[in-house]
């Protein structure tokens, strides 16, 4: 796993063992907006590293000036209607189910 906070270049990673978790008292600390999550991820640490800021300094990816205009990048519903590639399935519908998704269902 490879932690990143918008704004702060050093990174933290960690590399172990992962599992299912249903525990309804865990899970139940976890909630957001009063929606508890039906599954959690529990990660058994084996090794836990600070990474320098270097790739994020040459990148600039936290200088917005430095990013492509939003105009040229791909567009992520014609990416997932090509991906899954269902006939009749268009770019436009998955664009409304994303955007339906995003407004009611992120919680």
């Amino acid at each position: 796993m490879l932690f990143i906070i918008p704004g702060l270049e050093e990174t933290l990673r960690i590399n172990g063992k992962a599992c299912i978790v249903q525990d309804e008292d865990l899970l139940e600390r976890m909630q957001a907006f009063g929606k508890k999550p039906v599954l959690g991820i529990g990660v058994e640490v084996e090794e836990c590293f600070m990474h320098c800021a270097k790739a994020f300094k040459r990148s600039q990816l936290w200088d917005a000036g430095s990013w492509p205009k939003k105009e040229s990048l791909p567009v992520a519903a014609k990416i997932i209607a090509d991906h899954v590639n269902i006939q009749g399935i268009t770019s436009e519908e998955v664009a409304k189910s994303l955007k339906e998704t995003y407004e009611k269902r992120l919680y």
